[in-house]
């Protein structure tokens, strides 16, 4: 089933959101695509379903206990997907949000507790030159989302010029903490400076909305992802021409992003700048070329046979999923991409395992032709 807008929003929602990809995105078209390993022996079969349609530019989506899948759209606007598959939008007030570029309404992440208090968490532009966490309270018929902490958080970064390196991924931690992955804005000097909020990972008290700077010297963060059973925390973020990165956080690292070139935003410095000291190397890398990797989340379950364990993470260049396998430290043993959607749907922008189980998929194409994919292993 669909999801129908008038012409005349449809348009607005268009030339909010841009008419294409960024640089480090990639186009929506690309000349050239790097070759796919193949699936290993004993993958399952996967079936891709398209739950909703005619999205533009979907952003994030989180499911709740109820099976209710809530998905946004960059320009602003959220539409719930309810367990008999009816598709409706939740009236929010997005009055005050910026959406240019690469920022808008980005990251949503449900409170643990969701069943009993209904917060939702967005991190969005906002017009008065700033990225913030808002926490909404979702009605009970999903009809409607009421801001209740407007903002959680303000001041992080935002390039009013462009819209560029908004980040923002929202992600609760083993610990209850809410991380917020911001980008550094094509502020030469905010990654590695400890005051700004700008490339950074941020651990959020979400009940107060207090702040401290986790991780630093990140380009673009664009996923985080909670390695099941471990505790282990991974980001994903974007490079320049080469070297998109998946690291494994840990509190103070500096993952080593340093483009300050005497004032200037200097692309040509590496990712991970081994000249700073204890720079902690990422422990997996694109190389040259990108394939502007976005969202990730980890497949947990029996019912993904060969693939239970896996780190999936959505391309948008490259137009699919890579899959990595890890060992127990975090490091890569195994990558490919997985066959049914390599190619198949355009850009990727997030992915997201459900409660449950199956793995939900938002494609960024724009033109009002965008999808929320559920893909489930054959049985």
């Amino acid at each position: 089933m669909g999801v129908r807008r008038p012409a005349l929003v449809l348009a607005v929602l268009l030339v909010l959101s841009g008419c294409g990809a960024s640089a480090d995105e990639g186009s929506p078209d690309p000349a050239g695509r790097a070759p796919a390993g193949e699936a290993p022996a004993g993958a399952p079969e996967l079936q891709v379903e398209t739950v909703a349609d005619g999205l533009q530019n979907p952003w994030d989506v989180v499911q709740a206990p109820d099976g209710t899948l809530l998905v946004d759209e960059r320009a602003g606007g959220l539409t719930a997907v309810l367990p008999d598959g009816t598709v409706r939008e939740v009236r929010a007030d997005f009055d005050d949000l910026f959406a240019l570029g690469e920022t808008g309404l980005m990251g949503l992440e449900l409170d643990p507790a969701f069943e009993g208090n209904r917060r939702l968490y967005s991190c969005q532009g906002d017009r008065d030159g700033s990225i913030q966490v808002i926490a909404w309270t979702v009605a009970p018929d999903w009809s409607a989302a009421t801001r209740a902490a407007d903002p959680l958080v303000a001041g992080l970064p935002l390039n009013e010029e462009i819209g560029r390196h908004g980040g923002c991924r929202l992600q609760f931690a083993p610990d209850g903490a809410l991380l917020v992955g911001t980008g550094d804005t094509a502020d030469g000097s905010a990654p590695q400076d400890p005051e700004s909020l700008g490339g950074k990972v941020l651990r959020v008290d979400a009940a107060t909305g207090a702040v401290s700077v986790w991780t630093l010297g990140h380009r673009n963060v664009q996923g985080l992802a909670v390695r099941p059973g471990s505790g282990q925390v991974f980001s994903v973020e974007h490079g320049p021409d080469r070297d998109d990165e998946v690291n494994v956080l840990r509190d103070g690292g500096n993952y080593g992003w340093d483009p300050d070139g005497g004032g200037s935003y200097d692309e040509s410095v590496p990712m991970t700048d081994p000249d700073i000291p204890g720079a902690v190397p990422a422990v997996w890398s694109s190389g040259v070329p990108t394939l502007a990797t976005s969202g990730a989340t980890f497949l947990d379950g029996d019912q993904w046979a060969g693939y239970d364990g896996l780190l999936v993470i959505g391309l948008l260049k490259e137009q699919g999923v890579l899959a990595l396998r890890l060992d127990d430290a975090g490091g890569v043993t195994e990558q490919f991409r997985v066959p049914e959607l390599d190619g198949t749907h355009g850009r990727i922008r997030s992915v997201r395992q459900g409660v449950d189980g199956a793995l939900y998929v938002t494609t960024d194409n724009g033109d009002g032709a965008d999808e929320l994919l559920r893909v489930t292993p054959r049985l």
